[in-house]
């Protein structure tokens, strides 16, 4: 808590995060004061790390003189001592001349945003499309796969595709699908998936439902699309970077976060979580709750359209991160993705 340290001691906490980022090694007392200009000896410093130590902020890895950052101490260097300024004009020229010239499909562009926040960050990149509930729907098709199985296209007004295969009992023809396709893409183009599943049950508690057999197989058909949450799909990119931080020389920690990278369900969880709260998000270390990404921390920031997607994006990388540099990363590409996508679809 901010309360717990005077300046003198938010200083030095500051200096041996910001020297401990840089070198990956344990920060003594020599050497901030070596390094900073604060007007101490070796002896004061030595005694303020120690009360840090006690509490909280900094650790001892091991038997040698120096300290590095706990969770907490990194928590309150992010929320009360960081300074983040803007991109430099070259690094928003690299990002733009990177992502802007590009003729890509939605799902491409996405992609590509991972590559250029790890390209431009070091670390991973990654990137997760909207949710269907948080877009509007512009069209659906039915295609038939085999007796009992249909394949559907689902695709929202900004672009994204969702394909998903669905089991019915019914028998229908692909003349049959057809006839559903047209009057579903007739009756709800427009509309968010939220009013999509409101208008499908409320047509379905309609007396006219049951005197109406393609509107019934229609509303049949939607209900069963619908009823499980689509979208949501994660693009990582970069992801090998990560094993050139000194952090993750440790095989074991290394295979749960990589374990993390193909599961991929705990990064939709932690990128849903970002989308509450609009702006950048800073999850470091167990803050996510989650074992396997211990020691890392993520970055994230949600982009938009008008259309009314929403999705997230972001950098993981090590709790040892330059935070300075890497927020304003995520957020002014964030906010370039967002200008894309609505450029794209005025």
């Amino acid at each position: 808590m901010s309360q717990d340290l005077n300046e003198r001691s938010r200083r030095i906490l500051e200096a041996i995060i910001e020297d401990y980022i840089g070198s990956a090694e344990p920060i003594g007392s020599r050497t901030v004061t070596r390094r900073h200009p604060l007007g101490l000896s070796p002896a004061t410093v030595r005694n303020v790390m120690s009360d840090l130590e006690d509490l909280g902020y900094l650790c001892s890895p091991h038997t040698s003189a120096g300290r590095v950052p706990t969770e907490k101490g990194y928590r309150f260097y992010v929320d009360s001592l960081l300074q983040v300024g803007p991109l430099s004009d070259d690094q928003r020229h690299r990002i733009e001349q990177y992502y802007g010239g590009k003729e890509l499909q939605v799902e491409e562009r996405l992609r590509e945003a991972g590559k250029l926040l790890s390209r431009i960050s070091s670390y991973a990149g990654i990137v997760m499309a909207p949710r269907f509930t948080s877009t509007v729907f512009r069209h659906i098709e039915f295609l038939k796969l085999s007796r009992g199985q249909i394949l559907v296209v689902f695709v929202s007004q900004t672009g994204i595709v969702q394909n998903k295969i669905i089991e019915t009992e019914e028998s229908l023809t692909q003349g049959d699908l057809e006839q559903v396709t047209n009057y579903l893409n007739r009756t709800l183009s427009g509309m968010t998936i939220q009013q999509v599943k409101q208008r499908i049950v409320e047509e379905m508690a309609q007396e006219k439902a049951l005197y109406d057999q393609l509107l019934t197989r229609a509303l049949k058909l939607s209900q069963e699309v619908l009823k499980d949450e689509m979208g949501g799909q994660i693009f990582i990119e970069g992801a090998s970077k990560i094993l050139e931080q000194p952090e993750f020389s440790d095989v074991d920690r290394m295979k749960r976060l990589f374990r993390t990278f193909e599961q991929k369900s705990l990064l939709v969880d932690l990128l849903d979580k970002s989308q509450r709260v609009d702006g950048v998000q800073i999850f470091i270390g167990n803050e996510t709750e989650y074992a396997d990404i211990e020691g890392c921390s993520l970055i994230t920031s949600t982009y938009s359209s008008r259309r009314g997607a929403i999705g997230a994006l972001g950098v993981i990388g090590p709790t040892r991160m330059p935070y300075s540099l890497v927020i304003p990363i995520v957020d002014y590409t964030a906010r370039l993705v967002s200008q894309v996508l609505e450029g794209e679809n005025e």
